[in-house]
């Protein structure tokens, strides 16, 4: 067995003690919070058998409506978990999560995906601009990286709904895809749905609703690329193979493809976190658009106190980060050979 594959099954084996952790801060959080869960449901003059029967659904009482100690609810919940089970909705049908969370996640991957690659085109293309040339662009750039990262979505958001779809009337205001439009389901993904079954009616509105979100994600994560791609650049400018091919008469372009190639290892490590944080973290800008993903999935029910579903969806994203922080640490070793920890 090589050593790469040795160090993958070493990162997998260790992602386990982090997600147990993880979900027992979860679980023990989740019941420390004050007000009772089933009460903020059913109502302070709910019957008591609705209250009784709510409960032994939760796990929180046994058939005999004794209380059961917490150190035994974490046991069964992990055993559930383990099995893929994260509980039932308490509102709505009471249906699975992970139901829930399957039919809102694909809105919140293609969101997440499309800020991303924004980011990383305004980011690098930035970064590299500013360390290649120096002096006044070098400033500029870097003063783009903290007004752009210190801006507030909600107020992007709006902004360029004011202007690309009250003024311009461009784009939409808000939604995934026009009334009616919806492609087949295969993926999820509007965008690659409608390719896939040849509606481009349906591929020109999907991309139509989501720039806008995607512009304004994209703003804010480019101002991180930017100054990582900026301070890494300089970094491996300064080293001696670069003097020495601009000494032997080699163009720009290839020796600013050496010098990315180069550092591209701390470019690398923030375009997992921030992936990661895009698929965790896009509250403000999916309710700011409307957007029917996993950040307003989430708030709905944190704002209907459902228990279960907040619970569930908490543990979900962080297996999420937690499995982005391994794909990271495989490509590390895929890009730099000497790295083996």
């Amino acid at each position: 067995m090589t050593s790469l594959k040795v160090f993958i099954i070493a990162r997998a084996i260790a992602l386990i003690p982090t997600i147990l952790i993880l979900v027992t801060l979860v679980f023990f959080i989740m019941r420390v919070l004050p007000g009772d869960p089933v009460i903020a449901i059913v109502g302070m003059k709910a019957p008591m058998e609705r209250v009784v029967e709510l409960k032994k659904e939760l796990g929180l009482i046994d058939e005999n409506g004794n209380e059961i100690p917490l150190i035994v609810q974490y046991v069964n919940y992990l055993m559930k978990l383990v099995q893929g089970d994260l509980g039932r909705s308490l509102i709505w049908g009471k249906r699975p999560v992970v139901v829930e969370i399957m039919e809102h996640l694909p809105a919140t991957i293609e969101l997440a995906i499309a800020g991303f690659l924004v980011s990383l085109l305004i980011g690098m293309t930035l970064g590299t601009i500013g360390a290649g040339i120096g002096g006044k662009v070098n400033s500029a750039v870097r003063v783009y990286s903290a007004v752009a990262y210190a801006l507030f979505i909600p107020w992007i958001g709006m902004m360029l709904q004011l202007v690309f779809s009250v003024g311009l009337k461009i784009f939409p205001v808000g939604g995934r895809i026009g009334v009616g439009l919806e492609p087949p389901t295969y993926t999820g993904l509007y965008i690659l749905d409608s390719l896939i079954s040849g509606k481009i009616d349906s591929f020109i509105s999907s991309l139509k609703h989501i720039t806008l979100p995607a512009v304004t994600l994209g703003l804010v994560i480019s101002g991180v690329f930017s100054r990582v791609t900026r301070v890494s650049v300089e970094e491996i400018l300064k080293q001696d193979f670069v003097v020495a091919a601009r000494a032997r008469g080699l163009p720009e372009y290839r020796i600013m493809l050496h010098v990315l190639k180069n550092s591209f290892i701390p470019i690398l490590t923030m375009m997992g976190l921030q992936l990661a944080l895009l698929m965790t973290g896009a509250v403000l800008t999916e309710t700011t658009f409307s957007w029917p993903g996993m950040g307003t999935f989430l708030l709905e029910r944190i704002q209907y106190r459902d228990y279960t579903t907040v619970q569930g969806t908490v543990i979900f994203f962080a297996i999420i980060v937690s499995v982005m922080n391994l794909i990271v640490d495989v490509c590390y070793a895929y890009i730099d050979p000497r790295i083996r920890y």
